[in-house]
Parts: structure tokens; C-alpha cells; sequence
């Protein structure tokens, strides 16, 4: 009986482990397409929250490097009276903890490009 207990418990954490991320995620952020993410880019922050090296390499034209583990120090950067749009490669990794230090920080709307740069079509930047 232990045993089930035990299973039973380590099932509902590991399901936790993939359903938080996302519940937190949608609570802090939008998660937009790219014809509406494109729409809102003239009147938006566009923030890459990659690694500075990835950055590098590709970006969407326009957007600004604030990578992911640097966003405490990066806040003071960002306009609290503007919408900010962010995306990472493809799969929301960093978003939910980005997005939710934003909107504590003040930042009202939020939203993040679904599919992220491996889905964009628009112009990019690409590093030398």
C-alpha cells in the first residue's frame, strides 16, 4: 500500500514538474501568433530572452537582448507604460520565470511569440 502511495505521489509531481510551468506562463503572459505578435511589434518592447550568443547568431529584427537569467538586472530597462513581446527559440523554457518578474515588476501586458524564433517568418537579423 506504500508503495501505490509513493507511485502515486511521484506521478502528481512529475505531472506538476510540466503543467506549473505552463499554468504560470498563461497566467503572467499571452502566448500571441505571429500575425498578431507582428501587428503589435510598432507600438511594443521586443525583447529575445536567449542567450546573448544565440542572439548572435539570429534574431527578429528590432528586438533587444535581454537573456533570460539576466532579466533582474535588466528590469530598469524596461518601459512599464509599453507592451512588452518576447520570445526564446521555440519551446517556453525561461518565459514563465521572465514573465512573471515582469509583471512584478509592473510591466502590464506581457505576451510571448508561440513557436518563438524556430517559428517566425518576418525579418531576422543574422550575426557575422
Amino acid at each position: 500500500m506504500l508503495i501505490i502511495i509513493i507511485d502515486i505521489i511521484l506521478i502528481l509531481v512529475i505531472i506538476g514538474m510540466f503543467v506549473y510551468p505552463r499554468w504560470n506562463l498563461r497566467r503572467n503572459a499571452k502566448v500571441i501568433d505571429e500575425p498578431e505578435f507582428t501587428r503589435l511589434i510598432a507600438t511594443s518592447q521586443l525583447i529575445d530572452i536567449r542567450e546573448a550568443n544565440q542572439f548572435r547568431v539570429n534574431h527578429i529584427l528590432g528586438a533587444r537582448n535581454l537573456p533570460s537569467g539576466q532579466i533582474d538586472q535588466s528590469l530598469n530597462a524596461i518601459s512599464k507604460h509599453k507592451p512588452v513581446l518576447m520570445y526564446e527559440t521555440s519551446r517556453p523554457v525561461a518565459a514563465a520565470k521572465v514573465a512573471k518578474k515582469l509583471k512584478k515588476a509592473g510591466v502590464p501586458e506581457i505576451y510571448l511569440l508561440k513557436g518563438g524564433l524556430n517559428a517566425w517568418t518576418g525579418k531576422t537579423k543574422s550575426g557575422n
